[in-house]
C-alpha cells in the first residue's frame, strides 16, 4: 500500500508572510476557507508568526478575533500556529507565567497545533512553553531550526530532536526557514530522528523554495521517513517563500507515496488567491527566482529587504554588498546562531552598522544581549573581545542560567497598564497584544472599532487612484448572466 504523506497548508500564515510583508486582510482569506477545510489537510497554518504584530500594526485587526474566524470556517481542520518559544510573538523573552496565559488563551481561541521553535536552538527556552502546550491537551510540536556553520551536524539537530522527544513533544518539525536544507542533509537527518526518537515519532518538515533545491528535499525526506510537509498553494508559492502544494501532489505520483488532497479543492484555492495577489502588489518581494547565493550568506528574503530598508533610509542602498558580505562574519562572532527571528534582525542590523559606522563602534542593545546570553546559548563560543564591548554597552554581566529565570512575574503589572488604555477590554486577550506590542497595541485599542482596513489596492490603479500601467496579468472574477468567470488581463 502507498504511504499517506500528510500536508500542511500555509496559504493563511507563511506564504503571504514571505511573499506580500504579512499584509493580506482577512476579508480576503474568508472565501477559501470552506475549500481548504475539505481539502484534505492535516493542518493549516493560519496564526503567529508576524501575523500578530501585523493585525493590529497594518491592518487594525484583532488577531484573536482572526483565530475565532478561522476557528469557525475551518470546523474540520486542524489549525497551526508558529510560536517563538520564551518569546512568544514579541521580540523579548517573557515571564513563566505570562507563557503560559498566551498558550491557555490560544488554545481556548481554537489553535490545535504549536510549532514551538526557539532562535537558538536552546532548550530550556523551549521547555516552558512546550509543557504550557501539553497542559492544554493540544498538540506540541517541537522544532529544530535548521541552519549550516563548521559546528552544526546532523548528528547534533538528531540530539536536538531526542531531548525535545523527551520533553513529551507529540511531533517533530526540521524548519528550514532560509530554503538551507539541501537533499542529502533531509535524508539523513529525518533518517537520523527516526532511528534515534522511534519509527513512530511523527517529523514534520518545512522548507522554504528561495535555493531553488528543496522540493527536491521535501522528496529525499519522504523517502528517509517524514510524515508531514508544508507547502503554499500554487498562486501564494515559490520566490522567498514555500513549495506549491499542488507541485507535491503530482511529484508523488507513481513513488509508493500519496496525499489525501482533493484536486478540485486545491484548484479552487489556488484560483482564489490568484485573484486576490495582485491587489498587494506593493508589498509584493523583489526576490521572484532563484538565489544559490543564499547558501553562503544564509539570509532569508525577508532579512534582505529589512537590511535593504534600513540602508535606503540612510541613502546607502549602494553599500548592500559589503552588508551581505559582513552578515557571516557578524554570525560567526556571536557563535553562529540560526537567522530566524529575532536573531536574523539582531545580527542583520548590526551587520549594517558595522558597515555603516566601523566594525563594533556601535552596537545595538539587542545584540549586546545576544552577546552576553540574555536570548540563550548558542552552538559556538562568543567573541570575547565583542563580549567585552557588549558588557561595556549593556551595563550588565553575562549570564548562562535560562534567561527567563531573571525574569519576575509581570502579569498583573501588564494588566493593570493595559487596562489604563482607552479601548482595552478587560480580557486576557487584550492584555497579551499589550504585552507583546506595548508600543503598538495602545494606538489599536484606541482605533479598534473602526474596523479592519485591507491595505491591498486595485491592482489596475496607482496610489492616486489614477490607472497605472500594467506590469503582470491581472485576474478578475467577472459575473455576467448568473454566471462568473475567471478573466485575465495581461499587458500588451
Amino acid at each position: 500500500m502507498d504511504k499517506v504523506i500528510e500536508v500542511t497548508e500555509l496559504a493563511l500564515r507563511d506564504a503571504h508572510q514571505s511573499l506580500m510583508a504579512t499584509r493580506m486582510a482577512l476579508e480576503d482569506m474568508l472565501p477559501a476557507l470552506a475549500d481548504l477545510d475539505a481539502a484534505g489537510f492535516w493542518s493549516v497554518e493560519c496564526w503567529g508568526g508576524a501575523t500578530y504584530d501585523s493585525c493590529i500594526r497594518f491592518l487594525n485587526e484583532d488577531p484573536w478575533e482572526r483565530l475565532r474566524t478561522f476557528r469557525k470556517g475551518m470546523p474540520n481542520t486542524r489549525l497551526q500556529m508558529l510560536l517563538r518559544g520564551q518569546n512568544l510573538l514579541g521580540y523579548r523573552h517573557y515571564e513563566d507565567g505570562v507563557v503560559d496565559r498566551f498558550v491557555e488563551k490560544s488554545a481556548e481561541n481554537g489553535m490545535d497545533v504549536f510549532r514551538v521553535f526557539d532562535a537558538l536552538n536552546d532548550l530550556r527556552n523551549l521547555q516552558r512553553p512546550i509543557q504550557a502546550v501539553r497542559r492544554t491537551g493540544k498538540h506540541a510540536q517541537g522544532t529544530i531550526c535548521y541552519t549550516t556553520s563548521p559546528l552544526h551536524t546532523v548528528q547534533a539537530f538528531v540530539d536536538m530532536a531526542a531531548g525535545l522527544v523527551d520533553m513529551g513533544c507529540d511531533s517533530i518539525c526540521i524548519k528550514d526557514m532560509a530554503a538551507l536544507l539541501k537533499p542529502k542533509p533531509a535524508y539523513d537527518l529525518v533518517s537520523g530522528i527516526k532511528q534515534r526518537c522511534g519509527p513512530n515519532m511523527p517529523v514534520h518538515v518545512h522548507v522554504h523554495a528561495t535555493t531553488g533545491v528543496t522540493l527536491v528535499s521535501l522528496m529525499k525526506a519522504i523517502e528517509a521517513g517524514a510524515d508531514v510537509v508544508d507547502t503554499a498553494v500554487s498562486s501564494l508559492s515559490l520566490g522567498p517563500g514555500h513549495n506549491p502544494t499542488e507541485s507535491l501532489v503530482e511529484m508523488l505520483e507513481g513513488t509508493g507515496f500519496i496525499t489525501r488532497l482533493n484536486r478540485e479543492r486545491l484548484g479552487r484555492v489556488r484560483d482564489h488567491f490568484a485573484r486576490i495577489r495582485p491587489k498587494y502588489h506593493a508589498f509584493l518581494s523583489n526576490i521572484v527566482g532563484v538565489d544559490t547565493d543564499i547558501f553562503q550568506s544564509q539570509i532569508p528574503g525577508g532579512m534582505i529587504s529589512n537590511m535593504e530598508s534600513q540602508l535606503k533610509q540612510q541613502g546607502a542602498a549602494h553599500r548592500m554588498k559589503e552588508v551581505l558580505e559582513e552578515v557571516p562574519r557578524v554570525r560567526a562572532m556571536a557563535g553562529f546562531p540560526p537567522l530566524v527571528t529575532p536573531s536574523s534582525q539582531i545580527v542583520g542590523s548590526q551587520a549594517v552598522f558595522n558597515v555603516m559606522m566601523g566594525s563594533y563602534k556601535v552596537l545595538t542593545g539587542e545584540f549586546a544581549d545576544l552577546m552576553l546570553g540574555y536570548y540563550g546559548e548558542t552552538i559556538g563560543p562568543r567573541d570575547p573581545e565583542v563580549m567585552k564591548l557588549a558588557e561595556e554597552k549593556a551595563k550588565k554581566p553575562l549570564i548562562t542560567q535560562r534567561p527567563a529565570d531573571l525574569l519576575k512575574p509581570e502579569w498583573q503589572e501588564l494588566r493593570e497598564s493595559a487596562l489604563a488604555l482607552p479601548g482595552c477590554q478587560s480580557c486576557d486577550e487584550d492584555v497579551l497584544t499589550y504585552a507583546m506590542f506595548p508600543q503598538v497595541a495602545p494606538n489599536f485599542f484606541l482605533h479598534r472599532k473602526e474596523g479592519p482596513k485591507n491595505v491591498g489596492s486595485d491592482p489596475a490603479k496607482n496610489e492616486a487612484g489614477q490607472a497605472a500601467p500594467l506590469r503582470g496579468p491581472v485576474k478578475y472574477a467577472v459575473t455576467f448572466a448568473g454566471k462568473t468567470h475567471d478573466v485575465t488581463v495581461a499587458p500588451l
